[in-house]
């Protein structure tokens, strides 16, 4: 069995058994359930929408290396440096370079998935440099140690006790404190980095390829400042974001909104274009962006599995995951969890290693269901499944259990050789993987084709 499947088995089962874990996320995941149907009321059509937003993604993905070098183009005429990083590696090698060059000691980030994925803030730390998380939620993570818990909500696991008491232990602060207080606490830290900080670094919720922008989406307005007070500053970018117009915005905006948050639109929804232009007052004096490859174009190169870099990270489909719900974020042990997470992860790391993430799963469609641009993930989820068994990953015992079950299937006298009771007892006694968390099963005595055929036989 592969190490991160071990890892992955002893974390769900201390995480499914841990009821104040689960009482906190289920009550986060509740609020918001409750506010998700006011944000979808503002589409008219809303299964259009997201058709056509998928439709839109489609167009993008198919034609990735135009609309990038097109977003290249239009983003260096207003004196913006376009960086392509085909790993991890690269990417944080290019942003040391940077880093250097401007003697940086202190960084500030806004909310950012992508150098999540990166491992910057502790690849910076080792080269001297200090990388501040600004969103709330990020820093409160950051504080404990933590890794993001969730896509949208980093911190969704911990409540407000849970925090106030991280605070007073790293901050000393009052362990009563209230959510605004413990707000105010974490404004006046950060404002004092903001002022210090040399770097700022931003993801990009979109890149926008006839504008040569970037589209930064964000409750708190942290990315603001992080990429407008510093002198310099870097956007690091998956390159999937990519949508062929900004006109594209009026669409994809509202529905990141609505099924990140629940909102119609989000607080501060900000378009940057370059460094500041003459004549204008704000803005940092260089602008990078980093197009971060790191496994997408694995993804990309095939054909049944490219519909996943069609995802707006809007973490829909994590709030629907009964698994989800139950073993949370940190269970995944991968920078995306959930669906979308059990889905790309094995194809931008390793499928043999990481392909137990497809079988987390129950199969029951809601995250297809939720996801805010109609990505089909149970198939996906089934997809990558058939293509670990197709490269020689399946387990012998797997092997051996379907090859024996597709004999039983194919003769139903093999079917009927075994009655109730010793099904019964195979499931219960030998094979315990099915009782080991669950109750005991209890066949019938007659199975259903021989009530079938003593009952034609009556009649």
């Amino acid at each position: 069995m592969p190490e991160q499947s071990k890892i992955f088995i002893e974390k769900s089962s201390e995480k499914t058994a841990d009821r104040n874990h689960r009482k906190t996320i289920n009550f986060n995941i509740g609020k918001y359930n409750a506010v998700v149907p006011q944000g979808k009321s503002q589409f008219a059509e809303l299964s259009q929408a997201r058709e056509r937003a998928k439709n839109t993604k489609w167009r993008a993905i198919e034609q990735l290396d135009y609309y990038l070098e097109l977003f290249e183009s239009n983003i260096t005429k207003r004196g913006a440096k376009v960086i392509w990083a085909e790993t991890a590696q690269q990417a944080n090698e290019e942003i040391l370079r940077i880093c250097k060059e401007k003697n940086c000691h202190t960084l500030v980030k806004s909310k950012s998935m992508v150098t999540e994925e990166l491992h910057l803030n502790d690849f910076l730390a080792k080269n001297g440099i200090e990388s501040v998380e600004t969103d709330l939620g990020e820093y409160i993570q950051q504080l404990d140690n933590e890794p993001p818990y969730h896509i949208v909500t980093p911190a969704m696991h911990k409540s407000k006790e849970d925090i106030a008491k991280l605070f007073a232990k790293k901050l000393g602060t009052d362990p009563s404190l209230t959510p605004e207080q413990l707000t105010l606490v974490a404004r006046d830290i950060l404002r004092e980095k903001y002022v210090k900080a040399e770097v700022g670094i931003t993801g990009g919720n979109f890149i926008i390829a006839d504008a040569g922008a970037i589209a930064v989406t964000e409750n708190e307005g942290n990315g603001r400042l992080s990429c407008a007070w510093p002198k310099t500053h870097i956007a690091v970018v998956g390159i999937e974001k990519v949508i062929p117009s900004i006109s594209d915005l009026a669409l994809f905006w509202p529905l990141l909104a609505t099924f990140g948050t629940g909102q119609r639109i989000t607080s501060y929804n900000t378009i940057i274009a370059g460094p500041r232009q003459e004549g204008e007052t704000d803005g940092p004096a260089e602008m990078y962006v980093l197009l971060l490859d790191n496994g997408r174009t694995n993804i990309l190169a095939n054909e049944k599995t490219r519909e996943s870099l069609y995802c707006i990270r809007c973490g829909a489909c994590l709030n629907a995951c009964p698994v989800y719900k139950n073993i949370g974020g940190h269970t995944y042990s991968t920078t995306y969890s959930g669906p979308i997470g059990a889905v790309i992860t094995p194809h931008l790391r390793d499928l043999e290693e990481w392909k137990h993430l497809s079988h987390a799963s129950s199969l029951c469609g809601n995250c297809t269901e939720v996801c805010a641009v109609k990505i089909n993930l149970h198939e996906l989820l089934l997809e990558n499944r058939y293509e670990a068994v197709n490269e020689g990953y399946a387990p012998f015992a797997e092997k051996i259990a379907w090859k024996i079950w597709r004999i039983a299937m194919l003769r139903r006298s093999f079917m009927n050789i075994a009655n109730g009771n010793m099904k019964s007892k195979l499931i219960n006694s030998i094979g315990k993987a099915w009782t080991e968390h669950r109750s005991k099963l209890e066949f019938p005595q007659k199975s259903f084709n021989q009530q079938w055929k003593e009952k034609k036989s009556k009649g």
